[in-house]
């Protein structure tokens, strides 16, 4: 499967990505990561690997994406080229690119470069890719999720994502979607009235862990995340 993992900024969606990554590797699958958020510094932290050499350089320059992209030739996993993937314990991480200069420009030659790679990739059956989109919703406008099986949302305890839902599920996809809300607390579990697959609590660990940039470790809720999607 080719999940798509999105969500509004600071919501955890980096987070969970990396909680899935590791739970299905840990159950045998082999697993490609895609760091699909041009704004996001920190996964490959999350998931202790290194960080790699960002897919977009292989076309040189930015501008030269949309044109590349037309005779990208990556049908496998196996097939993408060793200096854009670093690995460790079953897990693979991609990164598609990252602003890094004022005014260089919008990140759209990532959107447009992850869309088709997703598009293109075939899986065998005991793989898995995971990608962590870009915060917000404007993936949807540029279509990544049609390379994708199915979309998790990952949603935090606010009215915002309450509205983000509502109007992802009045877009039609046409694709399986799965909801999960994060940083849930008991207490207000009243205000939390969100028709969700999965919730997890807010755990100390995992935030103390984002907070220094370390390898996240696997939590039991991701499990019951699993059963939904396996």
């Amino acid at each position: 499967m080719k999940l798509l993992v999105c969500g509004k900024g600071g919501s955890g969606k980096s987070t969970l990505t990396a909680l899935i990554a590791k739970s299905l590797a840990k159950r045998g699958y082999k697993v490609l990561v895609v760091d699909g958020d041009e704004s996001n510094l920190t996964l490959h932290r999350l998931l202790g690997l290194e960080k790699p050499k960002e897919f977009k350089e292989m076309f040189g320059d930015r501008r030269k994406v949309f044109e590349g992209v037309k005779n990208l030739k990556i049908e496998r996993i196996e097939d993408i080229p060793s200096e854009f993937v670093s690995k460790k314990d079953g897990i693979m991480l991609m990164s598609v690119g990252k602003i890094h200069h004022f005014g260089e420009g919008c990140a759209c030659p990532m959107g447009v470069l992850l869309r088709e790679f997703l598009k293109g990739l075939k899986l065998n059956e005991n793989e898995f890719v995971i990608v962590d989109a870009e915060a917000g919703m404007e993936h949807f406008g540029r279509g990544v999720e049609e390379g994708c099986d199915g979309i998790i949302v990952v949603l935090d305890p606010t009215y915002e994502s309450k509205l983000m839902m509502e109007r992802i599920k009045s877009m039609g996809i046409g694709k399986p979607i799965y909801f999960v809300l994060n940083k849930f607390d008991e207490r207000f579990k009243e205000l939390l009235d969100f028709d969700v697959d999965v919730k997890i609590p807010f755990k100390e660990e995992i935030f103390v862990s984002c907070m220094k940039g370390e390898e996240l470790k696997e939590i039991d809720e991701i499990d019951e995340l699993l059963k939904k999607l396996i």
